[in-house]
């Protein structure tokens, strides 16, 4: 019985010393030279230059003379994600004193009013301030959910209908859509079934037949009324 007592006792003194020369090691490792290695540079990409310089310097605000090692992601989750322009990230450490980090910029896929302002959709799902493009960006009348938006623009991409030959896109309180398209033709979509209705109006508008008219209406199942005014 003491015999089992002081192998217990011989375990314990060493698991003691082992954790005490750890510590020690750790505290050793954590004063060295090798890591107290600081972040000099942090290169951002994806963005024009102007908005890649903006997130640089807002990096090195938080950033800047911190340990590299020591640097999670979070530090840049924070201030990448308040950026409405970008749809994702990656972000590489390149030992030993930089940061670089890539962005993706959100597609622009059309342009609305939000509170009397100009605003970008971006296909991240966020509205981003208007600036003069010369992207052909269709315009989005009606109180929109953005997410909403989103969902439909997918559809449109399903379909045989090509998204950029649309110019407006009109959206009503009851979810439903119109789009014209810049031929000048108004197609009035019915709340379901946008899949198919959209593939009907691509195989009108590209018919002869109704190269004259102005308004295809598909909200009544199974019926096209097509006017030429």
């Amino acid at each position: 019985m003491l015999q089992k007592i002081d192998k217990k006792k011989k375990l314990f003194i060493y698991f003691f010393f082992l954790l005490l020369l750890t510590t020690f090691n750790n505290l050793s490792l954590s004063n060295s030279e090798y890591l107290k290695l600081k972040i000099n540079q942090i290169k951002v990409s994806g963005l024009n230059s102007k908005n890649n310089i903006q997130i640089s310097e807002e990096f090195n605000k938080l950033l800047h003379q911190k340990n590299i090692f020591f640097i999670n992601k979070n530090y840049f989750i924070k201030i990448l994600e308040k950026n409405n322009l970008i749809h994702s990230f990656k972000v590489k450490k390149i030992y030993p004193n930089s940061i670089e980090v890539k962005v993706k910029k959100t597609e622009l896929l059309a342009i609305t009013n939000y509170n009397k302002n100009k605003f970008f959709i971006g296909s991240n799902g966020k509205l981003i301030n208007f600036e003069s493009s010369s992207e052909n960006l269709p315009y989005v009348f009606g109180k929109i959910k953005i997410e909403n938006f989103i969902k439909f623009t997918k559809i449109i991409t399903k379909s045989k209908f090509n998204f950029e030959e649309i110019s407006e896109l009109y959206f009503f309180p009851s979810g439903r859509w119109d789009i014209k398209n810049k031929k000048g033709i108004l197609i009035k979509l019915p709340e379901t079934n946008l899949l198919k209705a959209l593939n009907l109006a691509h195989q009108i508008t590209t018919n002869e037949i109704f190269k004259n008219d102005k308004v295809i209406d598909l909200r009544i199942y199974n019926h096209v009324i097509s006017t030429n005014e």
